[in-house]
């Protein structure tokens, strides 16, 4: 499009606060935009822009800017210079790369979309996008994220639909402000028990993964809606089986009778402990068996209990049972279980 039909479009003048300029064929911006120092908000998604203009930052008042179906490869990096952005869309370009120097800019940040790109990487400076509440990554390629994102105290939405995410960070438990965690579509295995944390969740959607069982706190979660179809998670389809005895490593021996006499409240065992770093790692990896109470380290029976949460939330049409994992520590306090806790059949 040439630059004299956009000259009607910028009449506004200089204190003009808002400006659409969507699906003009653009490939690059025009050169009075710049003087509106007073814009607050600027859509100019559906054209063919590839980079902004150096002069972007006297756009100092610009708190939302949408620059969604065009052709970025990169997150722009005169964006660091918009202190008042609050808003950013980015959605439905060809980003492969987010500058860590974008992150450090953009503090005042709240919405960050950055679907339908081929972002496979988060840089760890993505924590300093601090007053985050809603971050969206569908439909890219990333794998991972970094633990850093969980720093993002404020963060309310997070959503990562169609990526390859193979697992999650144990700190998404920081993460006590999210509401909304949307994870369809991914190559999921298994649930980090850091998620049985985040106090706030409401809404998890796990659909579309390769999960067989939930963590074993997951009852204690408050959630509103839960879908999990396309999972193939474990049935309750009891068989009968052989106990094996119980037969337990010198070390997992020593673990079990160090950790009950620190349940104990030995205090000359808790002071000799503290003092040595090596015991004290060791000892800091303990699970609790979840029949007898007592601690144990690296052996255990891994078990399943089958929760009704119908009642509780909205859930999958072909949801009913929802397998939760019970560890125990023995054979023995497996006998002492209810009906309600099963042995896992492996194929």
């Amino acid at each position: 499009m040439q630059q004299w039909p956009l000259l009607r479009v910028l009449r506004g003048g200089p204190e003009t606060r808002s400006l659409s300029l969507t699906a003009r064929h653009l490939h690059h911006l025009p050169w009075g935009l710049a003087k509106m120092k007073a814009l607050e908000c600027l859509n100019l998604r559906d054209n063919r822009l590839c980079r902004l203009r150096p002069d972007m930052e006297a756009l100092s008042r610009l708190k939302v800017l949408n620059l969604g179906n065009n052709i970025f490869e990169d997150v722009p990096e005169q964006l660091t210079c918009l202190k008042s952005l609050q808003k950013l869309y980015l959605f439905g370009n060809k980003i492969t790369r987010m500058s860590p120097l974008v992150c450090g800019g953009l503090q005042n940040l709240v919405l960050l979309n950055l679907n339908n790109n081929q972002l496979s990487y988060l840089p760890p400076e993505i924590h300093r996008l601090e007053n985050l509440e809603c971050l969206s990554l569908n439909s890219n390629q990333l794998q991972s994220i970094p633990r850093e994102l969980c720093c993002l105290r404020k963060l309310c939405e997070l959503h990562l639909t169609h990526n390859s995410l193979i697992a999650l960070p144990e700190e998404i438990g920081h993460l006590t402000k999210l509401k909304i965690l949307i994870l369809s579509r991914n190559q999921i295995e298994e649930l980090p028990e850091g998620l049985c944390r985040m106090v706030s969740l409401r809404v998890l959607d796990l659909a579309g993964n390769k999960i067989q069982i939930f963590p074993t706190a997951m009852q204690d979660l408050d959630l509103v809606e839960l879908y999990c179809e396309g999972n193939p998670l474990l049935q309750k389809r009891p068989v009968c089986a052989i106990q094996e005895e119980d037969v337990l490593t010198l070390k997992e021996i020593t673990a079990r009778f160090l950790l009950a006499q620190l349940k104990s409240r030995n205090l000359s065992l808790h002071k000799a402990i503290k003092q040595n770093t090596e015991a004290k790692e060791i000892l800091s990896q303990q699970r609790e068996c979840a029949q007898c109470g007592y601690g144990f380290l690296n052996m255990w029976l891994e078990c399943v209990q089958f929760v009704d949460v119908k009642q509780r939330m909205k859930t999958s049409r072909n949801l009913h049972l929802l397998p939760v994992r019970i560890l125990l520590c023995s054979y023995r306090c497996f006998n002492q279980h209810d009906d309600s806790l099963f042995g896992i059949a492996v194929p």
